[in-house]
């Protein structure tokens, strides 16, 4: 840790756009295996990948699960700590679409967090893992 301010802290384990595009999609397009984060627009590297998803782990915003399905594949999942980014998430977005309006076309998933009156949340809290 560089500094005591709370921002630097947590840009200290945030503070790339690889980690929030990846809660993003983790949250809100309810992405959670390897192979589906490396299809997202952004075209994220596999070590970039890799080594994101292990600090997100070690930083307790994820955790890894081995998929029931296919015990040869992991799945990642929000904890209480990665779900409380989603205020923050949309906060990005607003302010996005406020000042970067020519490039922003806001996606219905995010929307459906700021206009379910709580559903979506509640929905994505059922999807915590501890």
């Amino acid at each position: 840790m560089r500094s005591d301010c709370p921002i630097s802290c947590t840009l200290d384990v945030l503070g790339d756009k690889w980690s929030l595009l990846i809660m993003r999609d983790l949250l809100f397009f309810e992405i959670n295996s390897f192979g589906e984060f490396l299809l997202s627009d952004e075209k994220i590297a596999r070590t970039i990948l890799a080594d994101r998803l292990e600090d997100l782990v070690e930083n307790g915003f994820i955790v890894k699960e081995v998929s029931p399905v296919n015990k040869s594949k992991f799945l990642y999942y929000p904890t209480q700590k990665g779900v409380d980014l989603v205020p923050l998430l949309l906060q990005l977005a607003d302010w996005s679409e406020k000042y970067q309006t020519a490039v922003v076309n806001p996606k219905m998933e995010v929307a459906a967090f700021k206009n379910s009156k709580g559903k979506a949340m509640q929905q994505l809290r059922m999807r915590i893992r501890n």
